[in-house]
C-alpha cells in the first residue's frame, strides 16, 4: 500500500515538473508594448463633496491626471486634460 503512494507521488511530481518545463517553453504574451508607463495613484477626497478622488501620475512621460467617483450619480468622471508636470516644475523632456 505503502509503495503505490510513493509511486503516484513521483509520477505526480514528474508531470508537475514536465507541466513547470513545457509552461517555460511557451511564448508569453505581453500586455504592455514597447511604450509601457509606471503609473503612481493616489487616493484624494473632496472636501465638502461627495467624490472620491484618484489622481494618476504617469511617472514616464510626465503626466497628472485624475478621476472621480460621483457618489450621488454613482458614475466616474473624467476630470479633464492631463496636466504636463514636465511645464509646471521647469524639467524639460
Amino acid at each position: 500500500m505503502k509503495s503505490k503512494a510513493v509511486w503516484a507521488l513521483v509520477v505526480l511530481n514528474v508531470l508537475l515538473l514536465a507541466s513547470l518545463c513545457l509552461h517555460g517553453l511557451t511564448p508569453s504574451a505581453r500586455a504592455q508594448g514597447h511604450g509601457a508607463s509606471d503609473y503612481l495613484m493616489i487616493p484624494g477626497e473632496v472636501v465638502g463633496g461627495n467624490a472620491s478622488i484618484i489622481y494618476i501620475v504617469d511617472t514616464r512621460n510626465g503626466l497628472l491626471s485624475a478621476r472621480a467617483y460621483d457618489q450621488q450619480a454613482k458614475a466616474i468622471v473624467d476630470m479633464g486634460q492631463p496636466i504636463d508636470l514636465g511645464r509646471i516644475f521647469g524639467n524639460p523632456r
